[in-house]
């Protein structure tokens, strides 16, 4: 089974999203609370025929409450969904929705990674996780002071970071990153197999975050390069 921390998180997500107790759930689905709460906490293990019984109670595919997709039919989600989970009417809102990016997000990484684990360049991986770090520091950083904690507490001037510090650091980590690159194909260096089948052989599960962070990101992309046309 898929990691028993991403099943048991998404099970009392689930459960929440629908509204019910968990004593009403447990009675739905044929089980004791305590032991549903067991599930929920990752305390133990469901069997197959409970899986089962879940995903129909809660209108998901096994590959989704498993943590395997994001998509609650078991495909890649589309653009528009995505979107639309963010609007004010959807069903993915608040922890369910953070939840969903969070996968999404973190199964992107690893396969990038990995990628980049197979070609062991410290000086490309140093640079990715440079570049993702500034983002998050950022982003983490805005929510800090608009939070109103003490910003005393890091050691960049709040000024600097408004003014793009953390922008310019990334914009560098980005010119290592590709300059690291372009030192291995100078060498000759063997490259990973980027094609679908490879990376889905290679990434069951987390290759589709990948795809999907692509597919999003590609196309809001697009839509700003059209409107500055």
């Amino acid at each position: 089974m898929a990691s028993t921390t991403e099943f048991s998180r998404t099970l009392s997500l689930l459960r929440q999203e629908r509204g019910v107790s968990q004593r009403t759930a447990a009675a739905d689905l044929g089980i004791s609370q305590a032991l549903l709460s067991h599930y929920e906490n990752g305390i133990r293990e469901p069997g197959l025929s409970f899986v089962v019984r879940a995903c129909d109670y809660y209108h998901v595919s096994a590959d989704f409450i498993l943590g395997r997709t994001l998509s609650r039919e078991g495909n890649m989600l589309t653009e528009q969904e995505v979107l639309e989970a963010a609007e004010p009417g959807s069903v993915l809102q608040g922890s369910v929705l953070a939840t969903l990016q969070s996968k999404l997000l973190s199964g992107a990484t690893d396969v990038l990674f990995g990628l980049l684990g197979k070609l062991g360049d410290k000086a490309a991986i140093n640079a990715a996780a440079a570049y993702l770090g500034a983002g998050v520091y950022q982003l983490y950083r805005h929510l800090y002071r608009s939070a109103g904690a003490n910003e005393a507490y890091f050691s960049l001037d709040p000024a600097a970071c408004t003014l793009g510090a953390a922008d310019a650091d990334r914009k560098l980590s980005e010119l290592r990153y590709t300059r690291s690159l372009r030192a291995l194909n100078a060498r000759k260096a063997e490259f990973p197999d980027l094609g679908a089948q490879a990376l889905a052989a290679a990434y069951p599960g987390r290759c589709q975050s990948l795809t999907q962070v692509l597919s999003t990101t590609d196309a809001r992309l697009s839509v700003l390069t059209e409107k500055e046309a």
